[in-house]
């Protein structure tokens, strides 16, 4: 007698193979049985006409925060997720003196736009070292699999102290202490360790994150430090503004710790062919027998925009400042009355200097209306900007009119990055790389101008299903690369298959009905802070560890997750 049946269904076993209809039994929290069963069970799921694919494997998150109040960590359980990897571009919550919390609340506000007095209210401190942390973790109840990364932020400031957030030079004493401090993390459960050096990373006041500038042997010795564990990963993030001496670094870290490294890769306006340069160094450091890939986006990283977000095109605007702590509602009657809305327009929208928030708040040639369902390959010729010379008006009355859809609900959708030629081709020459893996989804973070926790969805209904703009993916590949391959990139190596003595987390998934819903504006985070949610149709059930987690995406009570310590053993076939 097996536990729970899912009969009738069209695997997709995560290994890119060609589809089967098949059975998959469960025993326990593992994968019993794929074919045709004839045993019985205790319960049994019905998945003619759908898909059933292992659960998606997310390890680019920031839930550091949300996972110690949060056992369900939306909005990435609402898209398939039963396993997320946080701990990502050097923020993180330990290690952590207790006086430097306030601080490390400020960096992970100010990179990753969690509201500090959600993590002020939410966030209990259990903990102190990062070992303290995963323990932590451990106690709690949780519906998804977690595990983490060490970041260098906090390591350095746990150190070096204000030195480190300063942006000092660490000495070789420093440099020895921070090693071994990651070190401890990984031999305590942590799949890796992360950096940041991009200068768009910066604290709540406006600093540049203390890892910007961390020098070399500091990197390199760290890197060496989780090599000699035997185990782990390494992630990093940088502007390669210096192309060859940041991807020398970078190669360094991999080749001198024998450890597998991935690097955010996209594509900027500003810097049009820096992306292509970084898939052709990573495709010769693999050449040369050295672990380095890319993480890749399914679509544009996108900043969304509106009356509920956390930025408008009339954000610096002094009329705008006249209405702007009001209630959505008192807002929406202004911008209706006439008087109103005439001077707002007639006042001309500051320039702020700093060319990133400039190009979001004004490039309406690249900024839409979002639509629902959510549209992220929208053409250029539906932009704001070209929809305002249709009709002979301002851009800026354009979107003013559209951010007032929905009382006010309305979102604007601006493809910051990967979108130069106005589609997704650049993503999928990303996609399509030897050396890339699905990532980048930032799931748990900026709360308010981005909901990219939805990427396992859109990589798998707009690549393998619905896009009309260009090639399109094999749907076997693409689930693939969000099961097997990112979980082999951490280490996980025991889930992301659908095969007998694998971890039993798979989703039943109606693929024909599959849709991305708009983002919405939600007040749950603790001290009633806002976050854009983002759902979707579709997840007929979510199995985390044998037991159904979430049916239509919505949680079932089952909190069968777990912290996952380590790197996972592959079944013995």
């Amino acid at each position: 007698m097996y536990d729970l049946i899912i009969r009738n269904g069209l695997v997709y076993d995560g290994t890119g193979g060609a589809p089967r209809k098949a059975d998959v039994a469960v025993s326990g929290d593992r994968i019993a049985a794929v074919g045709d069963i004839t045993g019985a069970a205790h319960e049994e799921i019905d998945a003619t006409g759908q898909i059933v694919t292992p659960g998606f494997v997310d390890i680019h998150t920031h839930f550091d925060g949300q996972v110690t109040w949060d056992p369900y960590l939306a909005p990435s359980s609402c898209h398939g997720v039963t396993t997320i990897v946080m701990g990502n571009c050097g923020v993180g919550f330990a290690p952590c003196k207790p006086h430097q919390r306030d601080w490390l609340i400020g960096l992970m506000e100010g990179v990753e736009d969690i509201p500090g007095t959600a993590l002020h209210e939410g966030i209990q401190w259990d903990w102190e070292t990062f070992p303290e942390y995963l323990d932590a973790l451990d106690r709690r109840k949780l519906a998804l699999d977690v595990a983490a990364q060490v970041p260098h932020g906090a390591v350095r400031a746990y150190v070096m102290g204000e030195r480190g957030a300063n942006h000092e030079p660490a000495s070789p004493a420093e440099i020895e202490a921070m090693a071994q401090l990651v070190a401890q993390g990984i031999e305590a459960g942590a799949l890796g360790f992360s950096t940041s050096r991009t200068e768009k990373h910066k604290d709540s006041s406006g600093v540049l994150t203390p890892t910007v500038t961390a020098h070399e042997e500091e990197l390199v010795g760290i890197a060496r430090a989780v090599g000699k564990t035997g185990r782990g990963v390494l992630q990093g993030i940088s502007d390669f503004y210096d192309f060859d001496a940041e991807f020398a670094l970078f190669k360094r870290m991999a080749r001198e710790s024998g450890t597998p490294i991935s690097l955010t890769v996209e594509q900027q306006d500003a810097r049009p062919e820096w992306w292509l340069q970084l898939l052709e160094g990573i495709s010769q450091a693999q050449a040369e027998g050295i672990p380095m890939y890319g993480q890749v986006p399914p679509r544009a990283t996108g900043v969304l925009m509106g009356l509920t977000a956390s930025a408008n095109p009339f954000l610096l605007n002094p009329v705008w400042a006249e209405i702007a702590s009001l209630p959505l509602e008192q807002q929406v009657a202004a911008l209706r009355d006439a008087d109103f809305r005439q001077r707002l327009l007639a006042t001309d929208n500051p320039i702020s200097g700093v060319a990133l928030i400039d190009e979001v708040l004004y490039s309406y040639d690249k900024m839409f209306s979002l639509g629902e369902p959510a549209n992220y390959e929208p053409h250029p010729d539906d932009s704001i900007g070209a929809q305002a010379r249709q009709r002979g008006i301002t851009p800026e009355a354009m979107a003013l009119e559209l951010m007032l859809q929905n009382d006010g609900k309305a979102l604007l959708y601006q493809p910051l990055f990967n979108y130069e030629p106005g589609n997704l081709d650049h993503v999928k020459t990303m996609l399509d790389h030897p050396y890339t893996v699905a990532g980048l989804a930032d799931a748990g973070a900026h709360c308010g101008m981005l909901c990219d926790a939805s990427f396992p969805t859109t990589l798998i209904q707009h690549w393998g299903r619905d896009r009309s703009r260009g090639e399109r993916l094999p749907l076997e590949r693409l689930i693939a690369m969000q099961t097997r391959d990112t979980a082999r990139q951490v280490g996980l190596n025991d889930r992301g298959v659908i095969e007998a003595g694998y971890k039993a987390d798979i989703n039943v998934i109606d693929f024909d009905n599959l849709t991305l819903h708009a983002p919405h504006i939600v007040h749950d985070l603790p001290a009633g802070g806002r976050r854009l949610m983002q759902k979707a149709s579709g997840y007929t059930a979510t199995l985390i560890a044998g037991k159904v987690a979430f049916r239509g995406g919505e949680p079932t009570g089952e909190l069968n997750g777990k912290l996952v310590r380590g790197p996972q053993l592959q079944p013995a076939a």
